[in-house]
């Protein structure tokens, strides 16, 4: 029975991305399903948004072609704006059946302080989210 067909994989490009890609890859693989790996450039000005995006499509770039090298169909998916309401809007706009992300693993005060694009997400969502905490991390 496959599960999950289209897997949203909204990644920061940070070293935690490299823990859930390895997790997807697996559920991937069981299910034959899709994934797409989506990033938000968050920018205020143009001279950072050019900078921040060209490291976006490196980092993407790089994890796409693991999970090709894996045999699983996988696709870039390069947005701006506020990445909760982005990656919100890209899940109201398509079919996937699950969103898998990487946590950074901040307390509960530092949650509070900095804001979570995964917490504000199990709020919302109306499909299953997969948060997965890498290890070795405080």
């Amino acid at each position: 029975m496959q599960l999950y067909k289209k897997i949203l994989v909204p990644i920061d490009c940070s070293p935690v991305d490299a823990a859930i890609i390895e997790h997807v890859a697996l559920l991937a693989l069981q299910n034959s399903a899709k994934v797409y790996l989506l990033h938000v450039v968050h920018s205020h000005t143009l001279d950072q948004d050019r900078t921040l995006r060209a490291k976006a499509e490196a980092a993407l770039k790089i994890h796409c072609q693991t999970l090709q090298q894996q045999g699983i169909e996988a696709f870039i998916v390069l947005k701006s704006g506020e990445p909760e309401e982005v990656i919100l809007k890209e899940i109201d706009g398509q079919d996937y059946d699950l969103v898998a992300m990487a946590t950074h693993g901040h307390t509960f005060l530092a949650d509070l302080l900095f804001g979570s694009v995964s917490r504000s997400l199990k709020h919302k969502l109306s499909i299953p989210l997969l948060l997965l905490r890498p290890p070795n991390r405080p």
